[in-house]
């Protein structure tokens, strides 16, 4: 009975210590479990907000997103840690590598270029030959095997081979090298093989600020992308070409990239990269591209018809400064001033006068004559262009049918004889057709040196690339003038030339 009573105390002993043990760890474990209540409940407000917030922006998202529709800066650490690694995947394959090479002749006999070596001695020693090498970028814009680079990679180069991202290697034939646009147009015969490319984007929209990736070769260490924005449209004054019109980036450009592809985020193609400033030969931040819509305008060319016919508007303009704007009545300086129109040209065809205010064309903004020059030649010959005039302080829109410069392809060429100071020369009538095609100002007029004999006496006088203005007081305007003005009986010659925008005048006898 003893055991019995004492079994039952002890075991009431334990359950009460066992119920006092429960009660202790309740109130440990119950406040614990109340904040792993709350942070649940905060996590699932926290996601229900960021989805509100995905679904429905806030005011701020609403204001910034309202100027650039589709654009919006990153919402979430997330999405700052995106990649570009996809984009690269399938852009990447189709920039290629570019190698050019060229038989150079070069003596090592110090008299070489010593003419008066030539003339007693006659011939210079036999020159060495070797085999010049450079290297750049290209795009494949076609499956058809056609690629753009730059025509400064393929200048005066014998031999093209086009190697891509695979190792696959192709021979390249040269279909068209225009250096007024810097840009050159290759192609291979690939046989069948496939091959990426890549699709031209719509630089219209691209605004400052937008994310652009810049893949090429650059110092020839192998395929290497850079990321940057487009840090500037439309830039006129680089001085690169005679078509400026750039879009500046911060992506990393350096020698090598020539030819190479600027992408945006929809893997299109931008532009064509061509070009930095810098000091030390590497980049500084500072690169230029030639937009997608100059380099889908010289492919097509050089595809289609093999050549490039730039358009012509046939007139010339000034910048609008702030007093001119005042003037005209606009807010701040925009357009450009007609100063002169070309007679029966396409701009006097449409009714374009002199001091007329061009402020855009095609619905773009310009603010000088490259603009407007690189818009229209982004056309072709017979379309038409939009300018929107400002005439008599009111606006108005006026169609334009661009149209080639008058004149012939091909220069008539006359090579100069008998006893005056151009004996010797070959000239050429200047029209503006000639002066496009040599870069030179499509209203100017009179005859132009092409070309001197060795040896002849208009060395003396002139140079090639000299335009003869005036002979004894008689304006030169086309070749019949200048044989009228030569062909007469005299000793004294007045002559007036015009060297590169110098003009240049004197008396001589003969």
């Amino acid at each position: 009975m003893h055991n019995t009573a004492m079994t039952r105390h002890v075991s009431k002993l334990l359950f009460i210590t066992a119920i006092a043990v429960l009660a202790l760890l309740a109130v440990v474990i119950s406040p614990l479990f109340s904040f792993g209540q709350q942070a649940g409940a905060q996590s699932q407000a926290n996601e229900a907000q960021s989805t509100q917030s995905e679904a429905s922006p806030s005011r701020a998202d609403e204001d910034s997103n309202f100027f650039m529709p589709g654009r919006r800066v990153p919402q979430s650490q997330a999405e700052i840690q995106l990649s570009y690694a996809p984009l690269v995947k399938q852009v990447s394959p189709a920039v290629v590598n570019v190698y050019t090479s060229r038989v150079v002749r070069q003596s090592n006999s110090p008299f070489a270029n010593d003419p008066i070596f030539r003339q007693f001695f006659g011939a210079t020693p036999r020159a060495r030959e070797r085999v010049q090498n450079s290297l750049g970028s290209g795009v494949i814009v076609s499956d058809d095997g056609v690629i753009v680079t730059n025509s400064h990679v393929v200048k005066d180069a014998d031999q093209f081979l086009v190697v891509l991202s695979d190792r696959r290697e192709y021979e390249a034939e040269l279909v068209l090298s225009d250096e007024r646009t810097d840009l050159a147009v290759l192609r291979i015969d690939n046989d069948g093989d496939p091959l990426p490319t890549v699709k031209y984007a719509d630089t219209r929209d691209t605004e400052v600020g937008d994310i652009v990736l810049a893949i090429g070769n650059p110092f020839g260490v192998g395929q290497t992308v850079t990321t940057g924005i487009i840090s500037a449209t439309a830039r006129t004054d680089v001085g690169v070409s005679d078509y400026s019109f750039f879009l500046q980036t911060d992506a990393a450009v350096n020698p090598g990239n020539s030819g190479g592809a600027l992408i945006n985020t929809k893997a299109e193609l931008v532009g064509v990269n061509t070009a930095i400033f810098s000091r030390s030969g590497g980049s500084n931040g500072i690169g230029f591209a030639i937009p997608a819509e100059m380099v889908r305008r010289v492919v097509d060319a050089a595809v289609n018809e093999g050549m490039i016919v730039r358009p012509w508007l046939g007139l010339k303009a000034q910048s609008v400064s702030y007093d001119i704007a005042q003037a005209q009545g606009l807010d701040r300086p925009l357009g450009v001033m007609v100063t002169e129109v070309f007679q029966n040209g396409p701009a006097d065809e449409a009714g374009i006068a002199r001091g007329d205010l061009i402020t855009e064309i095609d619905g773009r903004e310009v603010f000088d004559e490259r603009g407007l020059k690189f818009l229209a030649a982004t056309r072709s010959p017979g379309e038409f262009s939009e300018l929107t005039v400002l005439r008599g302080g009111s606006f108005d829109t006026i169609s334009v049918e661009l149209a080639p410069p008058p004149g012939a392809t091909e220069a008539e060429l006359e090579l100069l004889e008998g006893r005056h100071p151009f004996s010797g020369a070959e000239v050429a009538e200047l029209s503006p057709r000639l002066a496009e095609e040599l870069g030179r100002d499509p209203f100017e007029t009179g005859v132009l040196v092409t070309r001197i004999l060795r040896g002849a006496y208009a060395w003396r006088v002139v140079r090639p690339g000299d335009l003869i203005v005036s002979v004894n007081d008689k304006q030169i305007e086309g070749l019949s003038d200048l044989d009228e003005a030569l062909g007469g009986k005299t000793s004294t010659w007045a002559i007036e030339l015009d060297r590169n925008g110098r003009r240049i005048s004197g008396t001589l006898r003969l």
